[in-house]
């Protein structure tokens, strides 16, 4: 996924950096529910979840999980051999440094000291299974009764972290996000994550705090001394493994130290995600898409 430009020069856009930006300054939760619930009613009166939906409802207790901590397990949501069939598709498809976006190789020929590879999004649209998953009734439903209206699927990233013996990225630090006025993401382990492979580490119950307009990461000490390690949950488990989580709360991805990780993650939103630049690619596979839903990554 492209950023897009936010600050004035080449690519600049007013209208997106204002509504992305309106979000972001709103920090009180009372008055980003209001707002949730205004701009929610809008988009229910004109697009409904397709009647499939109700094929697989999410239990309530996944929803009130999710309100009152932010995260809940999924379980597996792929099998092995699924995720061996996902991996095997994407070997040789190009990879891009996420601290050097011009720097293009595969799995195969990846330099040395690269840390985050992101895979394209052409390439995770076309891969098999992914497109299903994320179109999947259970995830669709369980989104909708999060965000309150039918979601948008604002991003579909794949991605490698790499086995290191120093200090992360800023996404291996504890940060928040601040992606649209709500939203959820659904994170799939696509290899074996145990507590040396990179586990997402999440802060229960942070989701719910008072944010800031100015997004800064949190030290590992901050964080325990502040709200305990019994509200820190580390998310391992088998590949196909998958969890649901508002990322406005306190998270990061640890750095692996013994094998790397393969990631996907599928963000539902209320709305677009204006801090990206959206290019819609085709889709090659057979699986029925929901056109709204689909709109900002399927052309």
């Amino acid at each position: 996924m492209k950023y897009a430009k936010l600050s004035l020069g080449d690519g600049f856009s007013l209208r997106r950096s204002f509504l992305y930006y309106c979000q972001r300054i709103v920090t009180v939760p009372a008055l980003r529910r209001l707002a949730v619930r205004a701009l929610a009613a809008g988009v229910r009166a004109r697009h409904r979840l397709p009647a499939g939906g109700a094929i697989a409802v999410a239990p309530a207790t996944m929803r009130q999980a999710l309100l009152d901590h932010g995260y809940v397990p999924l379980g597996q949501l792929l099998t092995r051999a699924q995720c061996e069939t996902i991996r095997d598709h994407m070997r040789d498809k190009p990879l891009a440094d996420r601290h050097g976006p011009d720097r293009s190789f595969t799995l195969l020929t990846m330099p040395h000291g690269v840390r985050l590879a992101d895979y394209q999004l052409g390439d995770i649209v076309n891969c098999p299974h992914v497109l299903a998953l994320a179109n999947h009734p259970l995830l669709l439903d369980l989104a909708q009764r999060y965000i309150g209206c039918t979601p948008t699927i604002s991003a579909l990233s794949m991605r490698w972290s790499m086995p290191a013996a120093c200090a992360g990225s800023n996404l291996q630090q504890f940060h928040r996000d601040a992606d649209d006025w709500r939203y959820l993401k659904i994170m799939v382990y696509l290899t074996d994550v145990g507590v040396d492979e990179g586990p997402h580490v999440f802060v229960l119950g942070t989701h719910l705090m008072q944010g800031s307009a100015r997004l800064r990461p949190y030290g590992d000490a901050y964080v325990a001394a502040q709200f305990g390690s019994e509200r820190i949950v580390q998310a391992t488990g088998v590949c196909g493994t998958a969890f649901a989580v508002d990322t406005a709360g306190i998270h990061k991805g640890q750095v692996p130290t013994g094998l790397a990780r393969l990631l996907l993650q599928i963000q539902y939103s209320l709305l677009p995600a204006y801090f990206y630049e959206y290019e819609p690619v085709a889709y090659h596979g057979d699986v029925p898409v929901d056109r709204y839903i689909n709109r900002l990554i399927v052309a």
